[in-house]
Parts: C-alpha cells; sequence; structure tokens
C-alpha cells in the first residue's frame, strides 16, 4: 500500500534527500563480501539514493517501493546514469515472499533498507528475509543521519521551532536514526537468526536555505504536505526562521546496521 509519498512529494525527495556517501556503500559490501556476481534488493528504494550506488558495484539490484512517481523518478536516474541492471518493482515489505519465490532462496547477497524501516514489520520482515540472502550476506539498515529539524545546532532549534508553530504539535520523530531504534532493529536482526553488528560513517556538509526547506518537503506526506495556495507562506516561514543563522553545517552520522547470515 502506497504510504502518501507521490507527485511532488516524490519530486521533492528525488531533488532533496541527502545521498549515501561511499564509505557506507564500502560498509555493506564489506560487511557481506559483496562482489560483482552479487544481486541486491533495496527495500523502500525511494528514488534511488542506496540502490544506483550498489548497482555501479554488483551484477544486479531490484528496488522495491509502494510509490509508482518514487520508481519513476528512480528509473530515469538510472538511465541518466548508464545504469542498466536495476529492476524496479511496485511492492512493500509484506511483498518478500512473493521475491524470494521470484529470486529464489539463498540468490541474494545483501538486501538493504535505507531510511524506510519505521515504516515497515521489521520483526517479520527480518524473519522473511533470512532464506533469501545467501549464507556470508545478509540484511544492512542505513539510519542516514538525524533528521533537518532534529540536529544540535541553532538554525536547527530554529526549524523545529517553526514546525512546531505551523502544524501545532511537537516535530520529535527520529525517523528510525534515534538509537533506541537502532537497538530495537538489532535486537529483531539477532533473533531473525543474524549475526548483528553497526558500522559508523561521520562527515560534515553544507547546506544552503533551499535544501533545507526542500528537505523538508521531502519528508512530508501527501496529507500534510501543505496546499499550493499555503505553500509559500510556509516556505517564507522557514526562510526566515533559519536565514539569520546561516552558514548552516550539517554533521551527518550514519549508521550502517549489519545483520550476517
Amino acid at each position: 500500500m502506497a504510504l502518501g509519498f507521490a507527485g511532488e512529494v516524490a519530486d521533492y525527495y528525488h531533488r532533496y534527500r541527502r545521498g549515501y556517501p561511499p564509505e557506507a556503500i564500502d560498509a555493506v559490501a564489506g560487511a557481506f563480501g559483496l562482489t560483482a556476481d552479487d544481486t541486491a534488493v533495496d527495500l523502500g528504494c525511494g528514488t534511488g539514493q542506496l540502490a544506483l550506488p550498489l548497482a555501479a558495484r554488483l551484477r544486479a539490484v531490484v528496488g522495491v517501493d509502494p510509490e509508482p512517481d518514487m520508481l519513476a523518478h528512480a528509473r530515469r536516474a538510472a538511465a541518466e546514469q548508464g545504469l542498466s541492471n536495476l529492476t524496479w518493482v511496485i511492492g512493500t515489505d509484506a511483498d518478500v515472499p512473493a521475491l524470494r519465490a521470484l529470486l529464489g532462496d539463498g540468490s541474494v547477497g545483501a538486501v538493504t533498507i535505507g531510511q524506510a524501516l519505521h515504516w515497515m514489520r521489521y520483526d517479520e520482515l527480518f524473519h522473511a528475509l533470512f532464506p533469501l540472502v545467501r549464507p556470508g550476506g545478509g540484511v544492512a539498515v542505513l539510519a542516514n543521519g538525524t533528521p533537518l529539524w532534529l540536529q544540535d545546532a541553532d538554525w536547527s532549534r530554529a526549524l523545529r521551532e517553526c514546525l512546531e508553530q505551523w502544524f501545532g504539535t511537537r516535530v520529535g520523530n527520529a525517523c528510525g536514526t534515534d538509537e533506541e531504534s537502532l537497538r530495537r532493529y538489532r535486537d529483531s536482526l539477532v533473533a531473525a537468526g543474524f549475526r548483528g553488528d553497526v558500522h559508523g560513517v561521520d562527515y560534515t556538509g553544507t547546506l544552503d536555505v533551499e535544501s533545507i526547506v526542500g528537505g523538508v518537503l521531502s519528508a512530508l506526506p501527501e496529507d500534510r504536505l501543505p496546499a499550493s495556495a499555503e505553500r509559500a507562506r510556509f516556505t517564507g516561514l522557514i526562510r526566515r526562521a533559519v536565514e539569520p543563522h546561516a552558514p548552516f553545517a550539517e554533521h551527518v552520522h550514519v549508521s550502517v546496521l549489519t545483520g550476517r547470515r
């Protein structure tokens, strides 16, 4: 079932969502000994931020997402990069049994899940994935940094206050990037039979106002995205809130949680 990240939200997601640093891809490849002969499945692939760099290293990647608009962006991005070894499938974590029937048990070197696991029934999912991956392969959960509105910086605090005033509620959802969520995911992987480990990748980047505004819009499902008539006022409020706190340094910690079979 689609989660409300279609249309304009998919456009914002493709344009503004941060990608994964090469070191995070290295961590996944190293954890499972991935080679150019391997196949990977990227669940909740969005517009391809993780699937595309994986495809550059592997024989094939299957990107799975419930939103056709997300997959349309991913398909175009793959074509622009000259990647022809990706297959795009409309589906969710509930479709893993069908993937197993299609690909065969023990056929996949890695199943990756980026900033999407908090939408999934991960206890059931990890058990379903165990037979799909080959011995030595496994599942990698990548938490791609703290959301823009929860960072330890003046501009982030100003952004959070602005969003809370607009929506009239506390904005505290870490989207599965917090330590408690990662601990639950690791325990669940171990319970499903995987050997859990955690790798960290840290880097510092610089944002501009447009990337902050776009990043917020990319995180809002369609039912929370301000209507066109109100969007200019919404984005104007964000700009005025954060601009006094420039420059916008962003310290990103990417957690790569791996479960090896």
